[in-house]
């Protein structure tokens, strides 16, 4: 019975070259002879171990391109699917039972390559020793089954049954995968080999007999072909999935600062948008708090208290010591001991130049959330992720100077206008009164004098006088009284009727709405600016109407400065920057109480001036 058993066994299903005999199967008789045509089953062999070399190629390509050791184990696969053919072929040609026994090792060896390699995959396991026990099945089974057994169904059957659980297994894990992740390839894959599993069962009623003869081999070649489509698409998938991942996160490290808090929050809550990733966690290594967690989401939200756990300490210091992304595999006693729940945790170093600054430390459920991305990809991200926080330290820096800046502006303004309102109150309380004084006495003298000093007196007393007044509209200009006075509206008011009766202008004033209450700086910076735009019309506008807007806008008070005259040669704001007078104190001053000042052309082709203060509770001190 040996040579029936040989030849029920041998091809997996391919159908034996040699014919059976129906009376040598415990069957009831039937005509299973194989017809002539079936020595195309030597070609079909030969056709479908080119390709699986093929898919043997793709995976090694696949495993040197991203370095990832599930390639690697889908690659042994397809050698040890390869070497099996090349065992069937060379018994075909030589009849030696030898090729025979190793052609059903083989196909044992293979199927449990794609489980392990699947399970790698989907759940990152690692090698144990006593797997080996599982690998000894095929050698010592085909053993008994070519060379013992005589019963066909008994050789047969666990062969079949064997084949057909691990194929199936392999498919469980894949589909296990997809519903932890949402995986269209996985799923996809899971399928071919739930199909390819049932087409292992029947092999001892058609295929043994030579039923699918040479097409079994091709069925077998289409699921090959489907299995290698589907670990393309998981590639691409994970590369999809990934990059815009990551792309995504770089467009936001390149948009407008929003503080190193915003900058940590974008690139923890991308990292946990990754592909069965649970928590991630951002790790220092140096600055101001080296070895803290400074931010966490998910799972880690809780780290930034509670310190890194010893797993995760673990996955940090492997990276450290390599400075490329690692992926530690949690797996049995480690991890009870660990107290760690997680079946993986990932580490992507954090650089500055050739500095390692931290970690992106990821854990999750499924496996490796790096998948296909390469380890040069992912280091230049890494440095990437470096660069945006040292630019969120540097604006920081800057925008801290540059509150120091606005601040000791502002403080310099307060100190101009605590000098100005000084030199206002000594000239009207000393040298006005003095002035005054003089003007008195100088009466006294042209009433006791004689009449030939009347006409010199009273010169005297008229330019004292011119005095007195020029005293007076420079204790005016310094500091308006009338601000402090009557307020803001009533103030500017009088600034324009005093402009107006002064010079040559017609000027409208209007104010509509009611006005919310301004700090006592953002007024005087508000009545200097137009007091600064009234006298550049004069100057500068040669223009004979001005119109004065002032109106409420955006939670301040928005004032509008418009001439009839021949406005700005090269654009307003082209020349708000190059002024270096009375426009650019404006903008300083409007600056320091947080408004800001803008230059236009008005309908008529004349200036605009356009400035806006915020109200009190606005107000930037």
């Amino acid at each position: 019975m040996q040579r029936i058993v040989g030849e029920s066994l041998k091809g997996k299903g391919q159908g034996p070259v040699i014919a059976s005999r129906a009376d040598s199967w415990d069957l009831p008789t039937m005509d299973l002879s194989i017809p002539i045509a079936a020595t195309s089953e030597v070609a079909a062999a030969y056709f479908q171990g080119i390709v699986t070399l093929g898919l043997a190629i793709l995976c090694v390509i696949l495993h040197r391109r991203y370095g990832k050791p599930y390639f690697g184990w889908w690659a042994l696969a397809w050698v040890v699917y390869a070497t099996r053919l090349g065992a069937i072929i060379t018994f075909l040609h030589t009849g030696a039972w030898g090729w025979l026994y190793w052609h059903q090792v083989t196909t044992g060896w293979t199927a449990l390559a794609l489980l392990w390699a699947a399970l790698v995959f989907s759940r990152g396991v690692v090698w144990k020793s006593r797997y080996l026990l599982v690998a000894l099945f095929p050698p010592a089974w085909s053993y008994g089954a070519i060379y013992r057994l005589d019963n066909f169904f008994l050789a047969a059957g666990p062969t079949v049954l064997f084949l057909s659980v691990a194929t199936a297994w392999t498919g469980w894990a894949l589909y296990r995968y997809h519903r932890e992740v949402g995986s269209p390839a996985a799923r996809g894959l899971a399928m071919v080999l739930f199909l390819w599993a049932l087409h292992h069962l029947d092999y001892p009623f058609l295929r043994a007999r030579g039923v699918w003869n040479p097409w079994g081999y091709y069925l077998d070649l289409l699921f090959e072909l489907g299995i290698g489509a589907g670990i393309l698409l998981l590639v691409l998938e994970d590369l999809d999935q990934g990059l815009r991942t990551l792309t995504s996160l770089s467009g936001e490290l390149q948009r407008e600062r929003r503080g190193s808090d915003g900058v940590v929050e974008a690139v923890v809550r991308r990292a946990l948008a990754l592909r069965g990733v649970h928590g991630a966690a951002l790790y220092l290594m140096g600055g101001e708090a080296p070895g803290t967690v400074i931010h966490g989401a998910g799972v880690c939200a809780l780290w930034p208290r509670q310190g890194l756990p010893p797993a995760a300490r673990a996955a940090v210091e492997a990276m450290a010591s390599t400075r490329v992304p690692e992926v530690l595999q949690g797996s049995g006693d480690a991890d009870v001991s660990l107290h760690w729940p997680h079946p993986y945790t990932a580490t992507l170093p954090i650089l500055r130049g050739e500095e390692l600054a931290g970690a992106l430390v990821v854990v999750g459920e499924a496996r490796d959330p790096f998948a296909a991305l390469s380890t040069s990809f992912l280091v230049g991200f890494g440095q990437q992720v470096g660069a945006a926080l040292a630019n969120e330290e540097l604006y920081d820096s800057l925008a801290n100077r540059t509150d120091e800046l606005e601040y000791l502006q502002s403080r310099m303004i307060r100190q101009h206008e605590e000098e100005r309102e000084r030199i206002s109150r000594e000239l009207h309380d000393e040298t006005a009164q003095v002035l005054a004084a003089v003007n008195m006495q100088l009466g006294l003298l042209r009433e006791q004098g004689d009449e030939g000093m009347v006409a010199s007196l009273d010169h005297a007393r008229s330019l004292v006088g011119q005095g007195i007044r020029s005293i007076r509209d420079v204790t005016r200009n310094l500091r308006p009284t009338v601000l402090d006075d009557l307020g803001l509206l009533p103030a500017l008011r009088a600034l324009v009727r005093d402009f107006g009766t002064l010079n040559p202008l017609d000027i409208e004033f209007e104010a509509t709405g009611s006005f919310p209450p301004l700090s006592p700086d953002a007024e005087l910076a508000l009545y200097r600016s137009l007091q600064e735009a009234l006298s550049n019309t004069l100057r500068h506008g040669a223009c004979t109407t001005v119109e004065i807007a002032l109106e409420t806008d955006e939670g301040g008070v928005h004032l509008t400065v418009t001439d009839d005259g021949k406005g700005f040669d090269d654009g307003g704001e082209a020349a708000l920057g190059r002024s270096r007078g009375g426009l650019a104190g404006m903008r300083e001053r409007i600056t320091a109480v947080g408004g800001w000042v803008g230059l236009g052309t008005g309908y008529g082709g004349g200036a605009q001036v356009h400035v806006w203060v915020p109200s009190r509770d606005r107000t930037v001190s």
